[in-house]
């Protein structure tokens, strides 16, 4: 099995979905609490340059979240509905207050490797070509990157 150390951005030429895929030295259960406790999601969410506050999260099938990322005044912030959250998987909506009308359905596995090592993969579905391409535009790599480093320095520190 090839193990993934930085994480895959890929968008469907069929369809407006972007697909991340990247491993962790940590587990299912690890990476599930990370995605689901509001301190530790608000520690390793976005770019290292960016602040993040949770305004509501209630990280459970039907709840609801807002967080809002800073950097030098200037506010990001982000909504969504959590549809299903169980151990191996979390679907939820997600909309950047920025652009209400551009709501995404995402997807997250949480995918035992073995050995201490998991796998999360993530499918976000948007409305359009034009939404998806302007996503990976956004600097949606580096907030990516940025974010699952710190994710892995957590696990890594086993403050999870």
């Amino acid at each position: 099995m090839t193990v993934r150390t930085e994480t895959t951005i890929e968008a469907d030429p069929t369809v407006p979905i972007i697909r991340l895929a990247r491993d962790f030295a940590g587990t299912p259960e690890q990476l599930f609490r990370a995605h689901t406790d509001p301190r530790l999601f608000a520690s390793w969410i976005g770019p290292g340059s960016l602040e993040t506050r949770i305004d509501q999260w209630d990280a459970r099938t039907g709840g609801c979240f807002r967080y809002v990322s800073s950097r030098e005044g200037e506010e990001f912030a982000f909504r969504g509905c959590f549809h299903e959250i169980r151990p191996d998987r979390i679907v939820q909506t997600f909309t950047y207050e920025g652009d209400p009308d551009g709501v995404a359905l995402n997807t997250l596995w949480f995918d035992d490797l073995g050995h201490g090592r998991s796998r999360l993969r993530t499918q976000s579905l948007v409305d359009s070509f034009e939404s998806r391409d302007g996503w990976l535009r956004s600097g949606m790599r580096t907030g990516v990157d940025e974010g699952y480093a710190k994710l892995e320095e957590l696990i890594t520190r086993d403050a999870l």
